[in-house]
């Protein structure tokens, strides 16, 4: 996608805020760029923007190219300002690390290195190879762009999907509420839904499929696609149910589905397939829904482990009446 006109101003902006505009940009492009990441790009010289640009779909100009076009001449002597390394190598497009030396760009400010084990870190030795000045400011910045790509970094430093683990709880752990159909509110439910929309794949094990038969749909949030829906564990399924069966050890199925295009994984199944995948040590974030209740009985969320499962960068929110928290389980 290119920007010109009115979207070109000059104005002074630290490194920050200009990787923070790229982290915008490359927001855009959620939705449409699979299988490679979201990318954003701003080209700074003498403190003005000169051009700026996103990746928009597989195939198409990376966010870095989108930007070069933008700017013309005046890329010469600029800064790049990007959230992922530029690509050193030949696939759908050439490489942008040849391209920005070309453009005579002279520094370029990253994010986040590729997280490509094949690919980590050539394009930055390119571009110090070709005299540009390459700088990664860490910090806040640094763990905003891994997040804003965590299942595409997941999806190619393991071989697997991305996989988020949910659960709707009471204050006391537990999964129902006697007499009580829902465990958290409307617009808890509104969340999981919305969720599902920016997935690949959501999957319950056969558990819930029996006691439930759930849609897993994601309903009333405008969803442009709908996620493949899996059940967990041995079949048959009920008649009527569109889910698909997934058998095998886990896993071993997580890798064909990463080999199917599959980045991301939300799994909302009960307390027999959440510790399953915890203990196999499979979940990379977790988000708990708990509601303002106290159950007072019913089966609880979690199993037993065979280890402790260390909890990073925890962070909660209200939502509705319920409080969300979040955690991952490992860095993305």
């Amino acid at each position: 996608m290119r920007i010109t006109g009115s979207s070109v101003r000059s104005l002074r902006m630290t490194d920050a805020a200009l990787l923070e505009r790229a982290l915008e940009l490359a927001e855009r492009g959620r939705g449409t760029t699979a299988p490679n990441p979201v990318v954003g790009a701003v080209l700074v010289r003498d403190g003005e923007i000169v051009g700026e640009g996103w990746h928009e779909r597989a195939g198409r100009p990376h966010a870095e190219m989108v930007a070069l076009e933008a700017a013309g001449e005046r890329a010469r002597g600029a800064a790049l300002y990007v959230t992922l390394e530029p690509c050193a190598h030949y696939g759908r497009t050439p490489p942008c690390a040849d391209a920005l030396v070309a453009a005579g760009v002279t520094r370029v400010v990253a994010a986040v290195g590729d997280p490509n084990p094949e690919t980590d870190g050539a394009g930055f030795d390119r571009l110090r190879a070709g005299g540009v000045t390459v700088e990664l400011p860490g910090g806040d910045v640094e763990w905003r762009a891994r997040v804003q790509n965590e299942a595409f970094r997941t999806w190619v430093t393991r071989q697997r999907p991305f996989v988020t683990y949910k659960a709707a709880v009471t204050l006391d752990g537990r999964v129902t509420v006697p007499d009580s159909r829902w465990v958290t509110g409307e617009e808890s439910r509104k969340r999981v839904h919305e969720l599902r929309s920016q997935v690949d794949a959501v999957a319950v094990g056969m558990g819930t499929v029996r006691a439930d038969d759930p849609q897993l749909t994601a309903r009333g949030v405008g969803a442009e696609r709908q996620p493949r829906r899996l059940a967990f564990g041995r079949g048959p399924l009920p008649t009527g149910s569109e889910l698909e069966l997934v058998e095998g050890p886990l896993d071993q199925e997580l890798r064909r589905l990463a080999r199917e295009g599959v980045q991301s994984l939300l799994v909302e199944g009960g307390p027999t397939l959440a510790t399953s995948f915890l203990a196999d040590g499979l979940v990379d974030k977790l988000l708990v829904f708990i509601a303002p209740t106290l159950a007072g009985s019913g089966q609880r969320w979690l199993g037993e482990l065979p280890h402790t499962v260390e909890l990073l960068h925890v962070h909660g929110e209200r939502v509705g009446g319920d409080y969300l928290v979040t955690a991952y389980v490992r860095e993305p």
